[in-house]
C-alpha cells in the first residue's frame, strides 16, 4: 500500500491530483464538473475571467441606441469607439504574453480584472464621445485575459487535449460576447423602474464592474500558476528556471509561423469582435426592432461559443491524430474559408430578416471553430515562447477588428456591404495556412 501511495503523482507540497497526468503532471483528462486545483479550478477560473472582460468590453453595443441620444453622438463617433474598444488591448496582449512567461497567469488575469474596473464603473460618469470613448478604451484592455487564459490552459494539459482544453476555455470566454447582448438591455429595463433612461444604462455597467472586482480576488487568491505550483515556488524548487524575458521574446517574434498566425486569426476573432460591436445596432436600424429583441437576436452570434469554438478545438486534435501538424492546418483553413463564404453571403441577406438569423448563425459557427481550431496549432508555434506567441496572435484577433471596423464600418460604406467586404478579405488572409 506504500508504495502505490508513493507512485501517486504529486505537486511540490505534497499533494496528490485529482485529475491523472503525464509525466509533466499535464491533465490528460477534462473534467468539468470539478473545481479541484489545479487543473480544473485553473480551467473555470480563465474561462470565467475572459467571459467577464467580454460582458464588460461589448456591454455598450446592445445599448447604443440609447447611449447615442442620451450623449448625442454621430455614426463615425460610435465607429470610433467600437474601434477604441478592440484597439487598445492589440498592444495589452503582447504585454501580457511576456507577464505570462515572466509572472505566471494568475497575475495576469488578476492584474486585468482589477486594474480595468475602474474604467468600467467609469462608464455611469460618461458626458460625451470623448469620456464614452476612453471608457471603451480602457475597458477594451480586458480583453487581454485571452492570452492568460491560454497559456493558463496550454500549461494544465496534456498536448493530445490542448486543442479542446484551448478552444473550450476560449469559448466559454467569448460566450460572454452574446450574454451581454441580451444580459444588458434586461438590466437596463429592469433599472427605468428606478430612474429615467439616461440613468439606467450607466447603472447596468455596476453588474460588469462588479463581477470583475470579485473574479480579480478570488484569482488572486485562490488560483495556482502551474501544475506543481506558484511561479515563484517552482522557481525557488528548482522545477523550472528563472525566464529570461528578453530571450523569450526574441525566440517568439523571429518565428514566421507566428506571423501567419497573427494574420489568419485576425479575421476569425478579429470578425467576432466586430459582429459583437455591430449586430445588435444593425439589427435594430435594418429590421426596425426595439432594443431587447435586437440585443436578444444579436447574441445568438456570440451563444454560438456555447460548443463551436470547443467542435474546432476537437477538430483539430482528431485530424492531427491521423494527419499531423498538416491535419491541424487543413482542418483550419477549411473552416475559416466557409467563415468568408457565408459572411459575404450574410452581407446580400439584407431585406429578410429570417435569412439573415440562419445565415448569421452558421457564419458564427465557422467564425468560432476556426477560432478554436486557431488554438489547436498555436501551442506548438514555439513552446519556449507559448505567452509571446499566445500574446501577438492574440493581439492579431484585435488588429483585425480594428482594420475591419476601419476600413468597412465607420461610414464609407453601408453596414451590409461592409459584411461582404469583409468575408472577400478573410478568404483572402485564409490562403496563408495552407499547408
Amino acid at each position: 500500500m506504500n508504495l502505490e501511495k508513493e507512485d501517486v503523482p504529486r505537486d511540490l507540497k505534497g499533494n496528490a491530483f485529482d485529475l491523472p497526468v503525464d509525466t509533466e503532471h499535464k491533465a490528460k483528462k477534462i473534467k468539468l464538473l470539478s473545481f479541484a486545483r489545479p487543473h480544473m479550478r485553473a480551467f473555470h477560473l480563465s474561462w470565467m475571467s475572459f467571459f467577464v472582460s467580454f460582458l464588460s468590453t461589448f456591454a455598450a453595443a446592445p445599448m447604443i441606441p440609447v447611449i447615442r441620444n442620451n450623449l448625442d453622438l454621430t455614426k463615425p463617433e460610435l465607429g470610433n469607439a467600437g474601434i477604441a474598444a478592440v484597439t487598445g488591448t492589440i498592444f495589452c496582449r503582447i504585454a501580457m504574453g511576456v507577464v505570462c512567461d515572466t509572472f505566471g497567469p494568475r497575475y495576469g488575469h488578476a492584474f486585468l480584472m482589477l486594474g480595468t474596473a475602474p474604467a468600467v464603473f467609469g462608464m455611469a460618469l460618461a458626458d460625451g464621445s470623448i469620456s464614452f470613448l476612453l471608457c471603451r478604451f480602457f475597458i477594451g484592455f480586458s480583453l487581454a485575459t485571452f492570452v492568460a487564459t491560454q497559456f493558463w490552459s496550454s500549461v494544465m494539459f496534456n498536448g493530445k487535449i490542448v486543442g479542446t482544453a484551448n478552444a473550450t476555455t476560449a469559448g466559454w470566454g467569448n460566450l460572454g460576447g452574446g450574454v451581454t447582448q441580451f444580459l444588458m438591455p434586461v438590466i437596463y429595463t429592469g433599472l427605468l423602474a428606478y430612474g429615467p433612461p439616461f440613468q439606467a444604462w450607466r447603472m447596468a455597467y455596476f453588474v460588469p464592474g462588479s463581477c470583475q472586482m470579485l473574479l480579480g480576488m478570488v484569482i488572486l487568491f485562490f488560483a495556482q500558476d502551474l501544475p506543481d505550483g506558484q511561479y515563484r515556488e517552482c522557481i525557488k524548487a528548482g522545477e523550472m528556471a528563472k525566464p529570461n524575458s528578453l530571450k523569450i521574446f526574441l525566440q517568439g517574434v523571429k518565428n514566421y509561423r507566428m506571423w501567419c498566425m497573427v494574420l489568419t486569426y485576425g479575421f476569425c476573432f478579429g470578425v467576432e469582435l466586430t459582429m459583437n460591436n455591430i449586430i445588435s445596432p444593425y439589427l435594430f436600424d435594418q429590421f426596425d426592432l426595439n432594443i431587447e429583441i435586437a440585443g436578444a437576436l444579436g447574441s445568438l452570434f456570440g451563444l454560438m461559443n456555447l460548443f463551436a469554438r470547443s467542435l474546432g478545438g476537437l477538430a483539430s486534435d482528431l485530424t492531427a491524430q491521423k494527419y499531423g501538424m498538416r491535419g491541424r492546418l487543413w482542418a483550419l483553413w477549411i473552416m475559416q474559408t466557409l467563415e468568408g463564404g457565408l459572411c459575404i453571403v450574410l452581407g446580400r441577406l439584407y431585406t429578410t430578416l429570417p435569412g439573415t438569423l440562419v445565415c448569421m448563425i452558421m457564419f458564427s459557427l465557422t467564425v468560432q471553430m476556426a477560432e478554436g481550431a486557431s488554438y489547436g496549432v498555436v501551442p506548438y508555434i514555439s513552446k519556449r515562447a507559448l505567452g509571446i506567441c499566445s500574446g501577438f496572435i492574440g493581439a492579431g484577433g484585435n488588429a483585425g477588428s480594428t482594420i475591419a471596423q476601419a476600413i468597412f464600418f465607420k461610414g464609407a460604406y453601408s453596414t451590409q456591404d461592409g459584411i461582404t467586404y469583409m468575408g472577400v478579405m478573410i478568404v483572402c488572409v485564409t490562403l496563408l495556412v495552407i499547408p
